[in-house]
């Protein structure tokens, strides 16, 4: 029974820990969204990544650092306590969305490496000096430019666009990929996947999803426009032609990848008045010195880090977090 109980206060505190973390990061991104639109897009999409992930490391330490130790160190073992009904519910359902997020995860890979395996079949090597992956142009009735995969990422450009686009504009096109590269995109996108999946029950990360990948497509497109005015032009070009190349109700599944562009025609005509702007004297992002460097987010995990590691070795804490259990398993009985 001490094993049983111990299972289910940790599952049960990883979803109402989660869910509570959610909403506050939920909450501190409608506080910044105002201001966070002035920002480089680069410097808002970490935010935005940082949020998302905030809730699942927040969980996974508190119950790691002081939940267990304080269970196993003051919770005694011969006496029975019995799993209540509503700790057994929480506990499932903490389960479950775990459950969900491993086999989501496991889903995305395979689909991922079948997606790349039939590509490679009817793909031909290119060379582009401009990006350090491997790239291949394929037959496709989408117009697809996309980085695909997250651990061994490749690029992938349908045979019509090579004539379809100018080389300006091709090149422009793969400066925005590499932007994603530059980023780790897919290996993050597969990681908020995780972490939405885990907690299913709490929506409130959709719209922190949502935004992230708007601020990545943006900061991709800065990463680009970089190089000049020219190649923004270029790459706002790009984006118009491709457009009117996609076919009517088709677009391929990306698992572990994002096409240059979707189906969003809004989210196209917003890029390109943003490109414009850039590729305008004075037009690039104002530079701000919160967030901006890539150090900071470890900095963070390493004062989580280590402050987990105080809390764990601290026995007055440890007797305090056992107060709280006993409070908690008491109030679900």
């Amino acid at each position: 029974m001490f094993e049983l109980l111990g299972i289910c206060l940790t599952l049960a505190a990883l979803l109402t820990l989660n869910a509570l973390a959610s909403l506050l990061a939920s909450a501190l991104w409608r506080m910044f969204r105002g201001r966070a639109e002035n920002w480089p897009a680069a410097t808002r999409a970490r935010l935005l990544f940082a949020l998302r992930v905030f809730p699942a490391i927040i969980a996974v330490v508190f119950v790691g650092a002081l939940l267990l130790p304080a269970y196993i160190a003051h919770e005694p073992r011969h006496i029975a306590e019995p799993v209540s009904l509503k700790l057994a519910a929480l506990a499932s359902i903490s389960a479950a969305g775990l459950l969900l997020a491993f086999w989501r995860g496991v889903v995305a890979l395979r689909a991922t490496r079948r997606l790349i395996n039939d590509w490679m079949r009817v793909a031909e090597p290119v060379e582009f000096g401009q990006i350090p992956i491997p790239a291949f142009r394929l037959r496709h009735p989408f117009p697809v430019i996309a980085i695909v995969g997250a651990i061994r990422p490749k690029l992938f450009i349908a045979d019509h666009l090579f004539q379809s686009l100018t080389r300006e504009e091709l090149a422009a096109a793969i400066a925005h990929e590499s932007g994603h590269l530059a980023a780790r995109d897919n290996l993050k996108r597969t990681l908020l996947r995780a972490c939405r999946d885990a907690l299913a029950i709490v929506p409130s990360g959709e719209s922190l999803d949502r935004a992230w990948a708007e601020a990545s497509e943006a900061a991709a497109d800065e990463h680009a426009a970089r190089s000049g005015g020219a190649v923004a032009l270029d790459l706002a070009s790009a984006l118009v032609k491709i457009a009117r190349l996609v076919p009517e109700g088709v677009k391929p599944a990306m698992p572990a990848g994002a096409l240059l562009i979707g189906d969003d025609a809004g989210g196209i005509a917003q890029r390109v008045r943003r490109l414009t702007h850039l590729a305008a004297p004075g037009g690039a992002p104002p530079s701000r010195r919160a967030f901006d460097s890539k150090a900071w987010p470890w900095a963070c995990f390493a004062a989580v880090l280590t402050s987990a590691i105080l809390m764990a070795t601290n026995p007055p804490m440890l007797l305090a977090v056992h107060n709280v259990i006993e409070i908690a398993v008491s109030k679900l009985q």
